[in-house]
């Protein structure tokens, strides 16, 4: 992780919190931008970065998502609407895709828009593989970081943000 707010760093606890804490200062990220080309995943609140991010992507990472199975990370605008402290992928938030439009768009085509589409930590039991596992695209079309950045991403990021994910 790279940071330009200083330490931001939440120690692991067996229980992780339903509910984000904001930092010492109350402050909370108003805006995630996940920028696929470049692999980054940035976090601010009122123009101001809070992190930044290395991740990994659906496993055919180019375009955008248009159907179930296809291993493509969503392009567009969407909110963090729910976040799974059980996940199997560590902790893991809930981006809304499919949109209205995605849905119209797979109906036109004949498909399943698919979705579950996550900001995620690694596989439960496998955090250990994240030096290997970062260095390419392996997800179904979420996006994954380290376990570490997951704990302190679900303390920044509270439901209702803002996702904007750029090709």
């Amino acid at each position: 992780m790279l940071s330009t707010a200083g330490p931001l760093r939440q120690e692991a606890t067996d229980m992780m919190p339903a509910l984000p804490a904001a930092l010492p200062d109350g402050r909370q990220a108003d805006l995630v931008v996940i920028h696929k080309s470049v692999r980054r995943m940035v976090l601010s609140r009122d123009g101001r970065v809070l992190a930044t991010y290395r991740v990994a992507l659906g496993f055919d990472p180019i375009g955008h998502k248009r159907r179930e199975g296809d291993g493509r990370t969503p392009e567009g605008r969407y909110i963090i609407d729910g976040r799974n402290p059980r996940s199997r992928f560590h902790l893991s938030l809930h981006v809304s895709y499919p949109a209205p439009p995605d849905v119209a768009a797979a109906r036109t085509a004949g498909v399943d828009p698919g979705g579950d589409i996550m900001i995620h930590g690694q596989p439960n039991g496998r955090g250990w593989l994240a030096f290997w596992r970062q260095r390419r695209d392996w997800t179904a079309g979420c996006v994954a970081v380290t376990d570490k950045e997951i704990r302190e991403i679900w303390s920044l990021v509270p439901d209702g943000t803002t996702v904007v994910i750029h090709p």
